[in-house]
Parts: C-alpha cells; structure tokens; sequence
C-alpha cells in the first residue's frame, strides 16, 4: 500500500484529506506540487539570479518597551564599530542600520559551529507614540545599545508673552 503525500497544509496542521496536492517536501525542492508555474523558466532562473547576488540583509533583535516618559529601546549591537552604525530617527520610527564585519581565523572546515550573524543589518520600529527628536539619547555599554526617545507631551501647555509694539 503505497502512502499518500500530505499537504502542506495537513502537514502543518496535522490535519487530513485536502485538496492540495502541495506537499513540504515539494516545497523545500522548489516544485509546485503538480500545479504548472506561472512564472516562465528565463524568467524563474533570473529571479533566482538575482536573489544569489543580493547579499540578505539581516533583522537586528530589539526589545521596545516604554516608562511613563520615555520610550526605551535596546539592542546588542556587539562587535559593530560605531561608525558601521546608523540611527536614523523620526517622530515616530526609529530605524537601525550598520554591519558587523567577520574578523575570524582558520576556514570554514575548521569551524564546529557558525551561528553568529555577520553581515549587514537593520529594523525599523515604528513607535507607539510620537517623540521628542531634540531630546533624544543614545549609549552603548559592553555591546548593548540603548535609545532614551522621550515622549511628545500633548498636554503639556506654555504661556505665550505677548509683544507690544
């Protein structure tokens, strides 16, 4: 008794019988699971071209969390020189780029592991509120970086003198 292809779907859910012939193994190898592809072969190997030249640009972790003045972010920025890192600030989003370039002795066949990210990387968190730009502050201690964006005080209220002239 031969055994049917799970979908993707059944495969992910656990679920059966439905109507996709899509299965995972289909999937890591490319295929489409029976369907004719859209996309023309020229067309699919250049898209394939062009994704091998794009070095990917990896996600950098942060935590985001707020007090009641400020809203702080943290992230490990360890082995990234200063002037390989960029903040770029709004009244409303934050965004992190730089590169960490690999200083590393020996081959890749002398490695046991190789897990660490290299390369370049960025993230753009759009805040929960508006913030002071001027007031913003920035540190870095033992590779942690860590942004102060004060809040935008809407109530906050000024008295304005008036000039006679």
């Amino acid at each position: 008794m031969a055994k049917e292809k799970r979908s993707l779907f059944e495969w992910l859910t656990g679920g059966s019988a439905a109507e996709s012939d899509y299965s995972f193994e289909d999937l890591e190898s490319g295929g489409t699971g029976g369907y004719p592809s859209k996309m023309p072969s020229s067309a699919q190997h250049q898209v394939n071209v062009i994704a091998e030249e794009e070095p990917a640009e990896g996600e950098l972790a942060v935590d985001v969390y707020q007090t009641p003045t400020h809203i702080i972010i943290k992230a490990m920025i360890a082995g990234v020189r200063p002037e390989d890192l960029d903040v770029s600030i709004t009244r409303d989003m934050v965004t992190l780029r730089g590169k960490r370039e690999r200083h590393t002795e020996g081959t890749a066949g002398d490695f046991f592991f190789s897990e660490l990210y290299w390369g370049a990387f960025s993230r753009t968190i759009v805040l929960p509120q508006e913030i002071e730009i001027e007031e913003a502050e920035a540190s870095e201690k033992h590779g942690l970086l860590t942004i102060r964006l004060p809040k935008l005080d809407k109530g906050r209220q000024a008295k304005l003198k008036i000039k006679s002239n």
